[in-house]
Protein backbone atom coordinates (compact mmCIF):
# COMPACT_ATOMS: atom_id res chain seq x y z
CA UNK A 1 0.00 0.00 0.00
CA UNK A 2 0.87 3.50 -0.93
CA UNK A 3 2.22 5.57 2.60
CA UNK A 4 -0.07 7.97 3.17
CA UNK A 5 0.98 11.45 3.08
CA UNK A 6 -1.00 14.92 4.58
CA UNK A 7 0.68 17.66 2.57
CA UNK A 8 0.15 21.28 4.38
CA UNK A 9 1.22 24.06 2.20
CA UNK A 10 1.24 27.84 2.57
CA UNK A 11 2.92 31.22 2.79
CA UNK A 12 5.54 32.36 5.49
CA UNK A 13 4.14 32.40 9.50
CA UNK A 14 0.97 30.92 8.27
CA UNK A 15 1.33 28.37 11.49
CA UNK A 16 2.35 25.53 9.36
CA UNK A 17 5.29 23.63 10.93
CA UNK A 18 3.50 24.16 14.43
CA UNK A 19 0.46 22.63 12.90
CA UNK A 20 1.97 20.18 11.07
CA UNK A 21 4.49 18.50 13.63
CA UNK A 22 1.46 17.94 16.21
CA UNK A 23 -0.57 16.20 13.00
CA UNK A 24 2.39 14.47 13.14
CA UNK A 25 2.38 12.86 16.76
CA UNK A 26 -1.56 12.86 17.14
CA UNK A 27 -0.88 10.03 14.52
CA UNK A 28 2.43 9.01 14.62
CA UNK A 29 3.48 9.93 11.26
CA UNK A 30 6.67 11.20 10.20
CA UNK A 31 7.64 15.01 9.84
CA UNK A 32 9.04 16.51 7.11
CA UNK A 33 9.87 20.50 7.42
CA UNK A 34 11.04 21.18 3.33
CA UNK A 35 11.28 24.53 4.68
CA UNK A 36 14.22 23.82 7.05
CA UNK A 37 15.97 22.33 3.66
CA UNK A 38 16.43 25.08 2.34
CA UNK A 39 16.92 27.08 5.33
CA UNK A 40 19.91 24.72 5.97
CA UNK A 41 21.28 25.33 2.50
CA UNK A 42 20.85 29.01 2.82
CA UNK A 43 22.73 28.81 6.21
CA UNK A 44 25.62 26.93 5.10
CA UNK A 45 25.90 29.11 2.01
CA UNK A 46 26.00 32.28 4.31
CA UNK A 47 28.70 30.53 6.65
CA UNK A 48 30.71 29.54 3.72
CA UNK A 49 30.13 32.96 1.42
CA UNK A 50 28.34 31.41 -1.31
CA UNK A 51 25.85 33.99 -3.00
CA UNK A 52 22.72 33.52 -4.01
CA UNK A 53 23.05 33.20 -8.22
CA UNK A 54 25.95 30.38 -7.60
CA UNK A 55 23.53 27.36 -8.45
CA UNK A 56 26.10 24.71 -8.58
CA UNK A 57 28.13 25.48 -5.04
CA UNK A 58 23.86 25.65 -4.08
CA UNK A 59 23.43 22.35 -5.35
CA UNK A 60 27.09 20.72 -4.13
CA UNK A 61 25.98 21.46 -0.51
CA UNK A 62 22.33 20.47 -0.27
CA UNK A 63 23.63 17.02 -1.87
CA UNK A 64 25.41 17.55 1.30
CA UNK A 65 22.44 17.30 3.38
CA UNK A 66 21.35 14.61 6.38
CA UNK A 67 18.97 16.12 8.44
CA UNK A 68 17.15 14.95 11.43
CA UNK A 69 14.05 16.56 12.81
CA UNK A 70 13.70 15.02 16.30
CA UNK A 71 11.44 16.44 19.37
CA UNK A 72 10.70 19.92 17.25
CA UNK A 73 14.68 20.27 16.60
CA UNK A 74 16.47 19.92 13.37
CA UNK A 75 19.93 18.69 13.65
CA UNK A 76 22.70 18.23 10.76
CA UNK A 77 26.38 17.08 10.96
CA UNK A 78 25.67 16.59 14.74
CA UNK A 79 24.92 20.61 15.05
CA UNK A 80 21.39 21.74 16.97
CA UNK A 81 20.39 24.32 14.00
CA UNK A 82 17.17 24.81 15.28
CA UNK A 83 17.51 28.56 16.37
CA UNK A 84 20.25 28.98 13.61
CA UNK A 85 18.13 28.68 10.81
CA UNK A 86 15.02 30.80 11.88
CA UNK A 87 17.34 34.16 11.67
CA UNK A 88 15.33 36.21 9.54
CA UNK A 89 18.94 36.58 7.25
CA UNK A 90 18.40 32.99 6.72
CA UNK A 91 14.88 33.67 5.68
CA UNK A 92 15.78 35.97 3.02
CA UNK A 93 18.34 34.18 1.82
CA UNK A 94 16.78 30.29 1.72
CA UNK A 95 13.79 32.58 -0.39
CA UNK A 96 16.50 33.54 -2.65
CA UNK A 97 17.94 30.15 -3.69
CA UNK A 98 14.43 28.81 -3.47
CA UNK A 99 13.93 29.66 -7.35
CA UNK A 100 16.59 27.80 -8.57
CA UNK A 101 15.41 25.02 -10.59
CA UNK A 102 18.12 22.79 -9.74
CA UNK A 103 18.22 23.12 -6.67
CA UNK A 104 14.54 22.39 -6.08
CA UNK A 105 15.26 19.03 -8.31
CA UNK A 106 18.42 18.11 -5.78
CA UNK A 107 15.97 18.25 -2.65
CA UNK A 108 12.97 16.63 -4.09
CA UNK A 109 14.93 13.74 -4.09
CA UNK A 110 15.19 14.23 -0.23
CA UNK A 111 12.07 15.68 0.22
CA UNK A 112 10.77 12.57 -0.83
CA UNK A 113 12.95 9.80 0.71
CA UNK A 114 11.30 11.15 4.14
CA UNK A 115 7.87 9.25 3.09
CA UNK A 116 7.99 6.04 5.61
CA UNK A 117 5.64 4.05 7.29
CA UNK A 118 3.32 4.37 8.85
CA UNK A 119 3.17 8.16 7.57
CA UNK A 120 3.91 10.74 6.83
CA UNK A 121 3.44 14.93 7.84
CA UNK A 122 4.96 16.93 4.80
CA UNK A 123 4.55 20.91 5.45
CA UNK A 124 6.17 23.52 2.82
CA UNK A 125 5.25 25.83 -0.48
CA UNK A 126 4.63 22.59 -2.64
CA UNK A 127 4.05 19.93 -0.86
CA UNK A 128 0.81 18.97 -2.61
CA UNK A 129 1.02 20.67 -5.87
CA UNK A 130 4.53 19.32 -6.70
CA UNK A 131 6.38 16.76 -4.29
CA UNK A 132 3.73 15.01 -2.85
CA UNK A 133 0.71 15.56 -5.80
CA UNK A 134 -0.85 11.47 -4.75
CA UNK A 135 -1.03 12.96 -0.62
CA UNK A 136 -4.20 11.68 0.68
CA UNK A 137 -4.85 15.10 2.28
CA UNK A 138 -3.68 18.30 1.27
CA UNK A 139 -4.45 21.51 3.52
CA UNK A 140 -3.41 25.31 2.25
CA UNK A 141 -3.02 26.84 5.34
CA UNK A 142 -3.10 30.82 5.11
CA UNK A 143 -3.93 33.63 7.46
CA UNK A 144 -3.26 37.79 6.80
CA UNK A 145 -0.62 40.01 6.33
CA UNK A 146 -1.05 41.60 9.57
CA UNK A 147 -1.37 38.12 11.69
CA UNK A 148 0.93 36.02 10.28
CA UNK A 149 3.54 39.49 10.89
CA UNK A 150 2.22 39.40 14.77
CA UNK A 151 3.07 36.09 15.32
CA UNK A 152 6.95 35.75 13.96
CA UNK A 153 7.10 38.84 15.36
CA UNK A 154 5.90 37.00 18.67
CA UNK A 155 8.46 34.51 18.47
CA UNK A 156 11.48 36.16 16.83
CA UNK A 157 11.08 37.79 20.72
CA UNK A 158 10.70 34.18 22.11
CA UNK A 159 13.82 32.82 20.62
CA UNK A 160 15.65 35.73 21.79
CA UNK A 161 16.15 37.78 18.49
CA UNK A 162 15.45 41.52 18.14
CA UNK A 163 12.62 42.24 15.49
CA UNK A 164 10.64 45.37 13.70
CA UNK A 165 7.16 44.09 13.09
CA UNK A 166 6.97 46.64 10.22
CA UNK A 167 9.90 45.70 8.66
CA UNK A 168 8.59 42.13 9.48
CA UNK A 169 5.12 42.87 7.30
CA UNK A 170 7.54 44.27 4.15
CA UNK A 171 9.59 41.11 4.29
CA UNK A 172 6.95 38.79 4.60
CA UNK A 173 5.15 40.47 1.61
CA UNK A 174 8.20 40.46 -0.40
CA UNK A 175 8.90 36.87 0.58
CA UNK A 176 5.00 35.99 -0.79
CA UNK A 177 6.10 37.99 -3.77
CA UNK A 178 9.03 35.70 -4.69
CA UNK A 179 7.14 32.57 -3.76
CA UNK A 180 3.84 33.01 -5.61
CA UNK A 181 5.46 34.46 -8.45
CA UNK A 182 8.56 32.31 -9.20
CA UNK A 183 8.56 29.99 -12.33
CA UNK A 184 9.66 26.88 -10.72
CA UNK A 185 7.13 25.26 -7.84
CA UNK A 186 5.10 28.48 -7.46
CA UNK A 187 2.99 28.43 -3.54
CA UNK A 188 -0.39 28.00 -4.47
CA UNK A 189 -2.91 25.60 -3.57
CA UNK A 190 -3.50 22.68 -5.23
CA UNK A 191 -6.42 22.00 -6.77
CA UNK A 192 -8.38 19.65 -4.46
CA UNK A 193 -6.43 21.07 -1.51
CA UNK A 194 -8.55 22.12 1.75
CA UNK A 195 -8.09 26.13 2.33
CA UNK A 196 -8.09 27.26 5.54
CA UNK A 197 -7.97 30.32 7.07
CA UNK A 198 -6.08 30.80 10.75
CA UNK A 199 -6.23 34.47 11.44
CA UNK A 200 -8.97 33.61 14.34
CA UNK A 201 -8.17 30.53 15.12
CA UNK A 202 -5.63 29.05 17.57
CA UNK A 203 -3.71 26.25 17.07
CA UNK A 204 -5.00 23.63 18.94
CA UNK A 205 -8.49 24.82 16.59
CA UNK A 206 -6.53 24.63 13.79
CA UNK A 207 -4.71 20.73 14.49
CA UNK A 208 -8.35 19.73 15.34
CA UNK A 209 -9.54 20.81 11.66
CA UNK A 210 -6.49 19.09 10.13
CA UNK A 211 -7.25 15.99 11.72
CA UNK A 212 -11.16 15.98 11.39
CA UNK A 213 -10.73 15.94 7.96
CA UNK A 214 -8.23 13.24 7.31
CA UNK A 215 -10.25 10.80 9.61
CA UNK A 216 -13.26 11.72 8.04
CA UNK A 217 -12.55 11.14 4.73
CA UNK A 218 -9.52 8.44 4.90
CA UNK A 219 -11.12 6.29 8.09
CA UNK A 220 -12.82 3.48 6.94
Amino acid sequence: MTVPVIAIDGPTASGKGTVASRVAQALGFHYLDSGALYRLVALAALEAGVEADNVQELVRLARGLAPRFEAGRVWQDGRDLTLAIRREEVGRMASRIAVHAALRAELLRLQRAFRRPPGLVAEGRDMGTVVFPDAKLKVFLTASDEVRAARRYQQLIEQGFTANICDLLADLRARDERDMNRPVAPLKPAEDAYRLDSSALTIDEVVRCVLDRYRGEHTP
